[in-house]
């Protein structure tokens, strides 16, 4: 299904799962090169700007939380660029399709901002990396409040819950990172210039556009790179945490084993069925509890003296 927003001479169209008719109305419309459109069909590209004399072709990746809200999957982003053009194509993002329908709306109501927006292709594609860039940093921000919830909990919670809550994060920083990083070569592009654009600098200046983008981008980088160290230094933590209270729970079972030697010792020896001296005075048992008593009380007495010495 092909979706379009046209203002003045600005067209966006937006394919979302596009047929093989779709594909051929690309390639009679636009003549765009014929891998690009492969790559459209394609998933699990790597994160590219193709340059070509009429028009560019991006793949981007950004991420976003499942359905469950726990796990962060990542969706490609595939644009292609003209002059008087914008076409978004493919399941993308779903921050895409929402600014999309805002967009078509706030022109039908001759919203000003809106129409700003479509006044070129140039401010078009930074208005949609800019409304994916704002939807990712809520995102990272949502991770950073789980690392420092974990940091709050660690003491707290029990085990369980926690070695869930860390493995999830860490999964989640893992992937933010292997997705960021391969993306940043991308998005330097725009701001070194690499990336010339449509708009003439004398009109419009989209350096400062594409600078802003890019110390977005730099920014979360650096803040996924943080949560990453921490959720490490978290676990590490944890599991000292834990060897701790498995060495105390050790601790005390060898007390009480040691404790118990002796006297198991004592009541193994008179169970045996052999005569034993006062067999048949009944004050021996009582002192044979009383020296069981007199050993367990030394013995507390010493393992605390030991403990606190």
């Amino acid at each position: 299904m092909i979706e379009a927003i046209e203002y003045k001479t600005l067209k966006w169209q937006h394919i979302t799962n596009p047929t093989e008719d779709d594909y051929d109305y690309l390639l009679e419309t636009y003549d765009f090169h014929p891998l690009d459109i492969e790559d459209c069909k394609s998933n699990n590209q790597r994160p590219k700007i193709d340059e070509y004399d009429d028009y560019y072709f991006l793949i981007l990746h950004f991420p976003y939380f499942e359905k469950g809200g726990k796990f962060i999957r990542v969706r490609e982003v595939k644009i292609f660029w003209g002059r008087d053009y914008i076409i978004t194509i493919g399941k993308p993002h779903w921050a895409v399709k929402q600014y999309f329908d805002d967009l078509k709306q706030d022109i039908e109501e001759q919203d000003e901002d809106a129409q700003e927006a479509m006044s070129c292709s140039d401010l078009l594609l930074y208005n949609i990396l800019n409304r994916l860039m704002t939807e990712t940093y809520t995102l990272v921000m949502r991770v950073g409040s789980e690392v420092d919830l974990i940091n709050y909990d660690i003491f707290n919670k029990k085990a369980r819950s926690i070695i869930e809550s860390i493995s999830m994060t860490r999964r989640n920083t893992i992937l933010l990172n292997t997705t960021f990083k391969p993306q940043l070569r991308v998005l330097h592009m725009f701001e070194s210039g690499g990336i010339k654009g449509f708009v003439n600098p004398d009109v419009l200046d989209m350096e400062d556009y594409w600078g802003n983008i890019l110390d977005q981008y730099q920014k979360m980088f650096d803040s996924i790179e943080d949560y990453g160290e921490l959720i490490e230094g978290l676990s590490k933590t944890f599991d000292s945490l834990q060897a701790n209270k498995t060495n105390e729970i050790m601790k005390v079972l060898t007390y009480i084993n040691t404790i118990l030697l002796p006297l198991t010792v004592i009541t193994g020896m008179f169970g045996m069925n052999v005569n034993f001296p006062f067999t048949t005075d009944t004050t021996a048992f009582w002192c044979i509890v009383g020296a069981m008593v007199l050993i367990s009380g030394l013995l507390i007495f010493y393992f605390n003296w030991r403990t606190n010495k």
